[in-house]
Order: structure tokens, then sequence, then C-alpha cells
């Protein structure tokens, strides 16, 4: 089918386009329909099934016999080191941890605020939450003390997961310190905090209150997924506050769960066992969408990349991990793109690494300029696609859907409304123009 035939079966009924769209999901009870808008305009979806995130990015792979196949692939150029994670590894992991947060008092419904940097364990606390029904806020690891204060009160958690030190190029940030600076300032108080220990540095831990990754899951019985309803609470992640207070954008699970998992085939065409990258941090939306839960509700391999795109060691880095793993989408941000332009002007980084698997690099997070895309697109010979989205939607408004079809790339637009988004453009009078 061609682009043009999906959306307009959205369009001419939305009810049955997703609910065809859900049934590639497991649920342990099926909704009886899609939208439920009895309390309109607060719209819900699929609130009367019940299903579970991470039974579906974990558990149903392993159950499917694909338990031995990567699902995370962690990479730093930092700690020069790379790890990977089956996905049987990632359900064992996933589910002591959640074990160990549910003996402690943490259950459906409870918040759990994650404050971590770009390590595996990060995906881990995010699935063990979802694992149990709890709701996790991820903060951007290393974000000023106040900031984490101002979301510890807004959302009160029952626990805090944290790393004890994040790494930059040339330095380590510490992270414990501005935790319990936060903590300190916040009116709220966690019950306890569940601290990862790196070997780069090893935070002095709060008696009574802190726990030791490792120590706090030590002879833990790992726990199963606990069913949710469609319209329980995933996730609560804040925008930015630069327009004052930060708003916490509360994302629903069967929602969430069905979209992700649509966008997958359709936008980035990858299936089960496809290699997917998305170069951002678990702390925005694109880490929350498509470093954590997408691929792996696809049943594909994730890539955690703990580095910067130029000078971890050098401008050629994302292109040797796009080499060595065999990415086949790679989406990240027109910024990163522009910094290895200015260190790589000809490219001569691209012809040292055999990108042969790579079809597409996709661009979001800010306005795309012209030359930025002209010089990918040359350098790369694939696809460039611009898409636009925003923390507040989770995954596309308007993109290219190479799995349904390659549309005609326009520079400067971000191509296509996408099923799920009925799309204007106004004049300043805000009349709709053509």
């Amino acid at each position: 089918m061609a682009y043009k035939d999906i959306y307009e079966a959205w369009k001419s009924d939305p009810e049955k386009f997703w609910m065809e769209a859900a049934e590639e999901v497991h649920w342990y009870k099926k909704p009886s329909k899609a939208l439920f808008d009895d309390n309109a305009p607060i719209y819900e979806w699929f609130s009367d099934g019940l299903t579970n995130t991470c039974y579906n990015a974990v558990d149903r792979h392993v159950e499917a016999g694909r338990g031995d196949e990567l699902a995370i692939m962690h990479e730093s150029p930092i700690t020069h080191s790379t790890k990977g994670i089956t996905y049987k590894d990632l359900q064992t992991r996933v589910a002591t941890l959640a074990g160990a947060l549910q003996m402690r008092g943490v259950g459906k419904g409870d918040r759990v605020i994650i404050y971590m940097p770009m390590i595996p364990e990060a995906l881990e606390a995010m699935l063990a939450c979802a694992r149990i029904g709890a709701v996790h806020s991820v903060v951007f690891g290393g974000f000023a003390a106040h900031e984490l204060a101002v979301r510890i009160d807004d959302c009160t958690p029952k626990a805090i997961i944290a790393a004890s030190c994040g790494l930059e190029p040339n330095r380590v940030v510490h992270y414990k310190p501005l935790l319990d600076e936060a903590i300190e300032e916040a009116e709220h108080k966690p019950d306890f905090c569940v601290i990862f220990q790196r070997e780069q540095e090893v935070a002095k831990l709060t008696e009574g209150r802190d726990f030791n990754w490792h120590g706090f899951q030590y002879g833990v019985k790992p726990v199963d997924c606990v069913p949710v309803e469609g319209n329980h609470p995933a996730y609560i992640l804040y925008t930015s506050g630069t327009t004052g207070a930060p708003k916490g954008v509360v994302r629903s699970t069967g929602g969430h769960l069905v979209a992700l998992n649509w966008t997958m085939k359709n936008i980035y065409n990858i299936e089960a066992g496809d290699t997917f990258w998305a170069a951002s941090d678990v702390g925005w939306v694109v880490g929350h969408s498509y470093i954590c839960y997408a691929p792996l509700i696809k049943g594909a391999q994730t890539i955690v990349f703990e580095g910067k795109p130029i000078g971890t060691p050098h401008p050629g880095v994302f292109w040797r991990i796009i080499q060595n793993h065999r990415v086949k989408s790679f989406f990240t941000a027109p910024t990163a793109l522009r910094a290895i332009k200015r260190e790589d002007p000809n490219g001569d980084w691209i012809k040292r690494y055999k990108l042969h698997e790579l079809q597409a690099i996709f661009l979001a997070g800010e306005r795309a300029d012209p030359d930025t895309i002209k010089w990918t697109q040359e350098k790369f010979g694939v696809p460039v696609i611009d898409h636009w989205w925003q923390t507040e939607t989770g995954w596309a408004i308007a993109a290219n859907p190479l799995g349904i079809e390659e549309l005609p790339v326009k520079i400067g637009s971000p191509s296509m409304a996408m099923p799920g988004y009925d799309i204007d453009i106004l004049d300043e009078a805000g009349h709709p123009v053509e």
C-alpha cells in the first residue's frame, strides 16, 4: 500500500486503523475500542485493555525463542568499552531490579525518578519500573540540583535511581552530590535511593537511605510483569521549563506501545533483528521513544552511546559504530552533523568506514538547514530524512515514511503528516492556506 492509501485509511476510519495497529502488540486483555472520548477534551487510548510495556519490549521476544539475540549494545568511547546484552540477559536483569523495587514497597502507580548517564542500567531502570507498573520520570543526568529538586517536588517519587557519576570527554560529572543537594532542597523526600557505582567515581552513600545497585538486588527473586490498563501512566517527562515552570508530560501505556510499534516498520523501516541507533540521551523524549522503548518493542537491537559526535576521539566515531554494529537506520540531531561537517568538511572520516547496511539518516530536534542535508546526502548517498515531533507527541507528527514508501525529499520540509495527525498550514490570521 502507498503512503496516501494508508493515510486515507486512517483519516476515513481512525478507530479501525488504530485497533488494527493494536493487534501487533501483546495484550493480557484486548481493548474494546481505541479512543475513549467520554471525558473530552481529555482523551484516552485503549483504556480498558490490559498490557505491559516491559513484557512487550523484553519477555515476549524471549518467549518467541529470540532470547540469545542482542537487545542492547553499549558503546562508550570515553571508557573504551563495548558491551552487548541479549534479550535473555535483559529479562533477568530487569526482572531482578523490579523485584528489589517491589520488595522495598514500590508498586503500581508509584513514581520513581531516574537520574543516570548513557549506560544500559538506565534502560534497565526504565524497564523495571514498567514491569511493575511504576511510573518513571527520567531527569537528564547531571542536570542542576535545583532543577532536580523542582521535579522531585512535582512528581513526589517513592524512590530515586541514580549513578555515582557521568563522564564527559575530559571530566567526571559528580551526580551524587547533585542528588544529595536536590533531596536536601526538595520538600518531598524519597523513601530510598539506589546508586549505580561506576568505577570512575565511587560515591559516598547516605546510611539508611542509599543502597548500592548490586547490593540492593542481591538474592532477590525476579518478578513477572504486572498487567496495567491502557490508560495507566507509563512515564512523566518534563519539558525544558524555558517558558516558566517545567511541565510534566504524562504518557499513557497503551497508546505509547501501539504508536511506537507502528512507527518502527512504517517510518524507520526496522524489523525484528535489525539494528537501530538514535544518538540522543535517555533524558530526552527521543531517548525514551527510540533508544529504550520502540526498538525493543519491535525486537530490534538498540545502541546506547556514551560519547559525543566529535572529540571521542574523532569525527568518525558515529561512522565506526554504524559500521561495526551494522546499523540500518540512524537518528541524530542536525547539530551533531554540523559539528562533524565543521571538523571533517570533505568527509575523509566517512570514507574510512564501510556503511553497507545504512539505509537512511533521520534528523529531528530542530530545523535541519538545507546545507547540512545536502552535505549529508552527498557524502552518504542514502535518504536524509528530516522529521518533526516533540516531547508532547512522543513520535513523529510529520515524516517521510521509509517503510511504506520513500516520498520525494523536499529539503527544508519534514515531508508529510503521519496517521494520527491532521495538519493545516495557517496564515498569520489563523486561516488555512494551500
